[in-house]
């Protein structure tokens, strides 16, 4: 009697294993693939400022997408409350990403009623008047390149790498 009850007890342990068991075995598997489908779809620009060259890691947004349409671009961007260089767009730019009406250090922003794009260099703890910005890229490091008194021409390409 017991050999009999142990089989059926033993199949529905295996069932549950293969119902419920393969989502969390999958799970462990899937968001891997997931970070190297999305490494593979980073979009990188460089930042030429002088002998300097800098690299950005683009947002996935509109904006950054429509940004890139101009590269490769030459600017002079004047400096701004000493946190920031800004330069006029050649066009206005798509307004599909998120505002935000903070920033960090290394933010390369769209602030639509310029048209403008900006990089904050230094932060001074104001918050941006409204309608507020929307990030395109997100730069690491180099920021002293920026952090020079008056206007750097600035030259940005899409990154081949």
């Amino acid at each position: 009697m017991k050999r009999f009850l142990f089989l059926p007890i033993a199949a529905a342990m295996a069932f549950t294993k293969v119902a419920y068991g393969a989502d969390s075995s999958n799970s462990g598997i899937k968001p891997s693939l997931e970070r190297s489908a999305e490494q593979a779809h980073v979009m990188r620009i460089r930042l030429k400022i002088e002998s300097n060259v800098i690299t950005a890691t683009l947002v996935d947004s509109e904006t950054a997408r429509d940004f890139v349409s101009l590269l490769p671009l030459t600017l002079t961007m004047e400096d701004l409350f000493g946190r920031e260089k800004f330069a006029h767009l050649p066009r206005a730019i798509s307004e599909g990403g998120q505002r935000t009406r903070t920033y960090a250090v290394g933010d390369l922003i769209y602030w639509s009623p310029g048209p403008d794009v900006a990089i904050y260099y230094r932060h001074d703890g104001q918050t941006v008047p409204s309608p507020g910005i929307i990030t395109i890229a997100k730069i690491e490091s180099g920021m002293q390149a920026l952090n020079v008194s008056g206007s750097v021409k600035v030259t940005l390409e899409l990154d081949a790498k």
